[in-house]
C-alpha cells in the first residue's frame, strides 16, 4: 500500500512539474500578443525558469546581450496556426540586431527548401516610419515578394520569436517598452 501511494505522489509531483514547465502564458511580461521572461538568461533564475529554457531549446543569454519574446497569438487574443496567414509589423525593435523566426508547436523549424525561417533587421525592408512587416502563411501570396514571406506549411500550432541581440537599455531595464509588432490574421482561416 505504501509504495502505491509513494508511487502516486511521485507521478502527481512529476505531472504537476511537466504542466507548470509547459505553461508559458502567465510567466514573464507581456507586451501585446509577446511574452518575455525578466528571470531567462539570469543568476536569479529559479528551477522552473531553468527547467523551461532547457525544454524550449532557448540559449538564454543574460538579459543585457540578448531578449528573447515569444508570441503563441496573434494581436486578437487568437491561437496561432501555421495553416493561417498572418501579418507580423511595427517599428524595428531597438536593439544591435534583430529577428523574427516561425517555428511549429514543437519548437522546431517549418521545412524549407530555400531556408526562409526568420526576417531580420538587416533583410526587412522599412518604411518611411522606420516599420517592418512580414507574412507567415503556408504558400507564398501572389502579391508579396518571397523575401518578406515566411513559410508555415501544414496544419499545427505556430510560435513566433523575436530576438533582440544587443537590446536598447530602457528594454533591458523595463521589457514592457517594446513597441511590440502586431501579429493580424489576414482574411479567413478555417
Amino acid at each position: 500500500m505504501a509504495g502505491l501511494v509513494c508511487g502516486l505522489a511521485m507521478a502527481l509531483g512529476v505531472g504537476s512539474a511537466w504542466a507548470l514547465l509547459q505553461r508559458s502564458a502567465g510567466l514573464g511580461v507581456a507586451v501585446g500578443p509577446w511574452r518575455t521572461s525578466t528571470l531567462a538568461g539570469s543568476v536569479d533564475a529559479d528551477l522552473y525558469t531553468r527547467a523551461r529554457v532547457a525544454l524550449g531549446g532557448l540559449l538564454a543569454l543574460n538579459r543585457s546581450e540578448t531578449m528573447y519574446y515569444v508570441a503563441q497569438v496573434d494581436s486578437a487574443g487568437h491561437a496561432l496556426r501555421s495553416r493561417c496567414t498572418y501579418r507580423v509589423s511595427g517599428p524595428a525593435p531597438r536593439a544591435r540586431w534583430w529577428s523574427v523566426t516561425a517555428y511549429a508547436d514543437d519548437l522546431f523549424l517549418f521545412p524549407d527548401a530555400q531556408h526562409r525561417y526568420s526576417l531580420n533587421g538587416q533583410q526587412a525592408v522599412l518604411d518611411r516610419q522606420g516599420h517592418f512587416q512580414l507574412t507567415s502563411a503556408p504558400v507564398a501570396p501572389a502579391d508579396l515578394a518571397t523575401r518578406t514571406w515566411l513559410p508555415t506549411p501544414g496544419d499545427r500550432g505556430l510560435v513566433f520569436a523575436l530576438r533582440l541581440y544587443k537590446p536598447d537599455p530602457l528594454l533591458v531595464r523595463e521589457p514592457a517598452r517594446l513597441e511590440a509588432p502586431r501579429i493580424d490574421l489576414l482574411g479567413a482561416c478555417g
